[in-house]
């Protein structure tokens, strides 16, 4: 078929783009910003991008309207409308549908869905998992929510039949790892992306409060992850992080099916250890040991979902260990993008106030006490441009020495969230509206031997190189 998708250029709409294509489909798309690097990828696979969202589009006649959940009903303030394209869809009454739901039609129907949910981790642990599978011969197909250096490809479709069969009566049916996300379908599904993949395998790596612009508290996303768990069948198997309270209220409500859990030293799976060389311990018992060039004790929580969840389709946990040995992590998690002068400067994505602490956390317990380490960041999720959390904020950058925060867009006192730390030039953090004066301010306070770890979900204004090219004059 010819599909025309709407927002193409996400990370989740780009990988679904690939997987259709890939599949033998005619696939087109639009967004409000065709630009590199999803642009390239995109028109390497013979993708044809159209920016922006006009409604002569509609000539295109494609079988049916892929619709990404940045489109929505909204109004320019002259009333005309945001996404001119989608008010003509509904007009001539043209099939529509959203991403998830085309993919669980086209793409899931018939495979082993392994897929990996959590406020934290999920492309990395997706990624793990994914390269478990691969390491055990079982050529699984994947979408993740980024790219895995190991793969270099955010998604592809995987054996057609599982090289290894496993046990049951489904045991022959291709493998599939998707990461799982709890944000909403699109402007006509307010339910969350995961409820459309029916896996039999469901990660449930961690649950907090995130995405403040569509639930109203915790308990709302729970119960979003409850009717995940309803969908998975009674020979499925729920990982769960066993150190989750919030996980273990989403279970009391209510599982049909085998659960194994993780990470508390009563659970199935536990570690023993340092985060970068732990045994894994199985019902007690060490049976295998990670070593890897990875830190953190999320990374290491991380490591023990995927090995859980590789466990349920037939990979034993050695095997699991060793693949993990050479697991390269993911573009933009904790990516070293170059060292200038002895200044080491890295991406990563973290942007939820956890997730900034246990990135910062990690590289302190690996580089020691007494390296500088200087936190870049800008709160550009919705979650944290609206200042649900802006209160974390100290707590969650403490392991830096020194705070830089990117305050454009922002509604709230970036400088009065972050007094506990000292604000102001001198002082342990520092604010700047603009991506030049951030860049002046860290040359300034850099010096040889810095780890400077830029952090946020977005282009970040290309602040990395930036400052690399800064410190090399």
């Amino acid at each position: 078929m010819h599909i025309h998708i709407l927002g193409i250029c996400g990370t989740f709409m780009g990988g679904l783009a690939a997987l259709a294509r890939e599949a033998g489909h005619k696939v087109t798309g639009c967004d409000a910003g065709v630009y590199p690097p999803m642009s390239d990828q995109l028109r390497a696979l013979g993708i044809e991008l159209i920016e922006g969202f006009g409604a002569d589009q509609l000539a295109l006649r494609p079988d049916v309207f892929v619709v990404g959940n940045v489109v929505s009903r909204a109004r320019l303030a002259d009333g005309s409308p945001k996404f001119p394209l989608m008010e003509a869809i509904l007009d001539a009454g043209l099939p529509y549908t959203s991403g998830p739901q085309w993919l669980a039609e086209q793409v899931l129907q018939g495979r082993h869905v392994l897929a990996v949910a959590g406020t934290h981790g999920k492309t990395t642990t997706t990624s793990m998992l994914a390269w478990i599978l691969e390491s055990a011969g079982q050529q699984p197909g994947f979408l993740i929510g980024g790219v895995p250096l190991n793969f270099g490809v955010s998604a592809r479709l995987g054996a057609t039949q599982r090289p290894h069969a496993g046990e049951g009566p489904l045991g022959h049916s291709p493998l599939f790892v998707i990461e799982a996300d709890e944000y909403d379908t699109a402007f006509f599904d307010k339910r969350s992306k995961f409820v459309h993949y029916r896996p039999r395998t469901a990660v449930l790596n961690n649950l907090e409060f995130d995405h403040a612009d569509i639930f109203d508290d915790l308990a709302a996303i729970e119960r979003q992850f409850h009717h995940l768990v309803r969908t998975v069948p009674p020979s499925g198997r729920v990982v769960v992080n066993g150190l989750e309270e919030s996980l273990t209220r989403v279970l009391h409500a209510g599982c049909w099916s085998t659960v194994s859990s993780f990470g508390a030293a009563v659970s199935d799976f536990s570690a023993q250890g340092d985060p970068q060389a732990f045994d894994v311990l199985h019902r007690g018992a060490a049976v295998a040991r990670v070593q890897w060039g990875l830190t953190g004790v999320h990374n290491q929580l991380n490591a023990l979902a995927a090995i859980a969840a590789a466990h349920h389709v037939g990979v034993p946990v050695q095997q699991a260990a060793q693949a993990l040995a050479d697991f390269q992590n993911v573009k933009r998690r904790m990516e070293l993008r170059g060292t200038v002068g002895n200044i080491a400067v890295y991406d990563d994505f973290a942007h939820h106030p956890t997730a900034l602490r246990t990135t910062l956390d990690g590289l302190r317990r690996s580089l020691g006490p007494d390296a500088r380490i200087l936190a870049v960041f800008e709160p550009r999720s919705n979650t944290m441009k609206l200042g649900a959390m802006k209160s974390q904020l100290p707590w969650a950058l403490e392991p830096a020495n020194l705070v830089f925060c990117h305050t454009a867009g922002l509604d709230w006192d970036a400088a009065q969230a972050l007094a506990p730390l000292g604000v102001g030039s001198g002082q342990r953090a520092q604010i700047a509206a603009d991506i030049d004066t951030l860049v002046s301010q860290v040359l300034q306070a850099a010096q040889p031997g810095d780890h400077i770890v830029c952090m946020s979900n977005g282009g970040f204004g290309g602040v990395h190189e930036r400052l690399l090219n800064s410190l090399s004059k």
